[in-house]
């Protein structure tokens, strides 16, 4: 089964680290309306351009989305 996108991020997350996926992946945690159930590219998008203004550039967001979509290849 596939995992969403938020899933595949919080395997991310590490607080101690400063990149910016790290980061991303931190913030997003703490967003309560972040859609957690999705994998769409479109839907992840239109919602971070509108409400993640804890994300300081949507590359931050493409290069974690091309993560996701080669973890999930394998």
């Amino acid at each position: 089964m596939k995992q969403s996108f938020y899933r595949y991020l919080m395997t991310q997350r590490d607080p101690n680290n400063y990149e910016p996926v790290p980061q991303f992946a931190n913030n997003a945690f703490f967003d309560q309306s972040f859609p957690k159930q999705s994998g769409n590219y479109e839907t992840l998008t239109r919602y971070l351009e509108l409400n993640g203004s804890y994300l300081p550039s949507m590359t931050i967001f493409d290069e974690a989305y091309a993560a996701y979509q080669e973890s999930e290849q394998a």
